[in-house]
Order: structure tokens, then C-alpha cells, then sequence
């Protein structure tokens, strides 16, 4: 449990940091193979303090929407639809 947490907890500090160097006001998508398969943790709010726990910038940073991809295979669908747009004439 405490190895989960602190995955869970490191995980939102480090989406918060580049969502906060990237400044994406729109929302952040947390994907791969493990984001799906942790999904009760990376709910229950150690993710989002993490991901908040930004010091001055607490109450911006809790206006940004997080997103976590279900979909293990959104890498790859995107890539073959980025391959097919540039095999087009």
C-alpha cells in the first residue's frame, strides 16, 4: 500500500510539474499500460495531491482537468493514423 502511494503521489507531482512547465490550461492525459490498471489509486486523491501540491500555484494548478486514458493502445492507433495521413499522395 505505502509503495503504491508513494508511485500514486510521484506520479501527480511530476504530471503537476510539466503540466505547470507546459502550462496546459486544458486538461493533462495520463496514458500507458499502468495508468488503466492503477485506476483506484490514481482516484482516490493521493495522484491529485501530488499533482496540486504546487505551492503558490495550489489553487491554478486545481483547475486542471486530469484525464486518464482506458485505452492501452491509443499510442499505437495514433501512429498508424499519423502513417496513414503521411502515405497519402
Amino acid at each position: 500500500k505505502q509503495t503504491l502511494d508513494m508511485f500514486a503521489s510521484i506520479l501527480g507531482a511530476e504530471a503537476g510539474n510539466l503540466a505547470l512547465k507546459a502550462m496546459t490550461l486544458n486538461g493533462v492525459y495520463v496514458g500507458g499500460g499502468i495508468a488503466p490498471k492503477l485506476l483506484s489509486k490514481l482516484t482516490d486523491g493521493t495522484f491529485m495531491r501530488g499533482f496540486t501540491n504546487k505551492g503558490r500555484y495550489k489553487r491554478l494548478m486545481s483547475t486542471i482537468p486530469v484525464y486518464i486514458v482506458l485505452n492501452d493502445r491509443t499510442g499505437l492507433i495514433g501512429a498508424a493514423a499519423t502513417a496513414a495521413r503521411l502515405a497519402q499522395p
